[in-house]
């Protein structure tokens, strides 16, 4: 079996490392590295998993998964630089940082797949979205698929839309939290305990979010059917029609991605 090495194990690695593992590898199979001893200490407590240094990983797995922060990106890679043979599959979960940057750092020919997930992941439900670097083939995308298979689903978009991605999905469960924020606190407003606002928008969230999946309908066509003439839905939706919501939405993720094109470049 392909033997896997997780690099800068945090909240994203060990959701990573932990999906890996209930979809029935081995512990044996995989390394993981960690900066702390007793973040070490605890991942192999835990898992059982053997931990190792950025270099003994890159000699001794198949496929090595990047998951420290965009700016740790720089010091990882110059550990890296020099160790990782070209016959192996690189896989980043780092925002911003694209497949040319890591493909510079490593041996000619090392294939680099990128990958933009969202903070879902932790309860294996994340959107991952997937992009082939200049060495990277059909084989190693569809490696990468398997291998985040157990935390969520997948998507390929071409390198050139992983801003927008970022954008949309990646900082997209952080708009969600804040609807809801604002919906408890509308809730408040009208009457509702604090603890019945977050029930009924959780739960209406939850189950319309499977309709939106699961029906196949267009969005319009779902939030039209509750939406009756004259009703209260078409009264609040006229609210926010009236207050630019929508423009306001298309504003900020145009913000958010402009943001992670700043982040490519170095900003």
């Amino acid at each position: 079996m392909t033997r896997v090495a997780v690099l800068g194990v945090g909240k994203l690695g060990e959701a990573l490392l932990s999906g890996l593992l209930r979809a029935g590898r081995s512990p044996q199979d995989i390394v993981v590295t960690a900066r702390r001893p007793e973040r070490a200490q605890a991942l192999t407590e835990k898992y059982g998993v053997e931990v190792v240094d950025n270099r003994t990983a890159a000699k001794v797995a198949d496929v090595l998964l990047l998951t420290v922060k965009p700016q740790d990106m720089g010091a990882l890679l110059g550990e890296l630089h020099g160790t990782v043979p070209s016959d192996r599959l690189v896989v980043s979960m780092a925002a911003g940082i694209t497949t040319a940057t890591i493909e510079a750092a490593l041996e000619s020919g090392t294939p680099v797949v990128r990958v933009m997930s969202n903070t879902p992941v932790l309860v294996d439900e994340a959107m991952s979205a997937i992009s082939a670097g200049s060495h990277a083939g059909e084989a190693h995308l569809a490696l990468t698929e398997e291998l985040l298979r157990p935390v969520g689903q997948t998507i390929r978009v071409p390198e050139a839309q992983q801003d927008a991605v970022t954008a949309l999905s990646g900082s997209g469960p952080a708009y969600f939290f804040y609807l809801v924020e604002a919906m408890t606190d509308a809730g408040i407003l009208l009457g509702l305990p604090r603890q019945v606002a977050h029930d009924l928008i959780v739960q209406t969230a939850f189950g319309s979010a499977l309709m939106l999946r699961d029906s196949g309908e267009h969005p319009v066509t779902l939030r039209e059917a509750v939406t009756s003439p004259a009703g209260t839905t078409i009264n609040a939706i006229r609210v926010m029609e009236d207050h630019g919501v929508r423009a306001a939405m298309l504003s900020a993720l145009e913000a958010a991605r402009d943001r992670s094109r700043q982040l490519a470049s170095g900003g």
